[in-house]
């Protein structure tokens, strides 16, 4: 079974702003309310420690390797849920300049035999969790963005999306 969340935001920065606060994995802890602590750099091969707390469920440890790195433009990792097959989840952050700024897309892709099990919360709590991050990530970058950044037209709810694709 397979199973894809994506959510998406616009943030009013440049992507190598946006790319900056993202990889500061050490500084997460200051402002994610989902991946609530991550240990190690955004390097490919590059084992990571990240504490994943999605509202309404039970916080839980994952180590997953980085398997995609693009300066500005996107970092992946792949992390499983005891041994691979049972539980995998590839997480990917997409940068993609636009006139007004940066679209963040976050989406992670599913594999596995608890898929089907695990579905409904993770289109209700891993997704929260998605939007949650995306909008923290948001406000962090704008209230340090110089004033000579680019504009975001349109309102912020016409901004933010949270789908679940299968």
């Amino acid at each position: 079974m397979k199973h894809e969340l994506t959510s998406e935001i616009e943030i009013r920065a440049t992507p190598r702003q946006v790319w900056d606060v993202l990889v500061d994995l050490e500084q997460w802890s200051e402002w994610n309310p989902f991946v609530t602590r991550s240990e190690g750099v955004a390097e490919v091969g590059s084992s990571l420690v990240n504490r994943m707390e999605a509202p309404g469920m039970r916080a839980m440890t994952i180590r997953p390797t980085v398997t995609d790195v693009a300066p500005g433009a996107c970092f992946e990792w792949l992390g499983h849920l005891g041994v691979p097959g049972l539980f995998d989840g590839r997480h990917r952050f997409e940068l993609q300049a636009t006139d007004e700024g940066t679209r963040l897309v976050q989406r992670e892709h599913f594999s596995g035999i608890l898929v089907r099990l695990l579905r409904r919360r993770l289109d209700d709590n891993t997704r929260r969790g998605f939007v949650a991050m995306n909008e923290a990530l948001r406000a962090r970058i704008e209230a340090a963005a110089p004033q000579d950044s680019p504009q975001v037209s349109g309102s912020a709810e016409a901004a933010r999306t949270g789908r679940a694709t299968s």
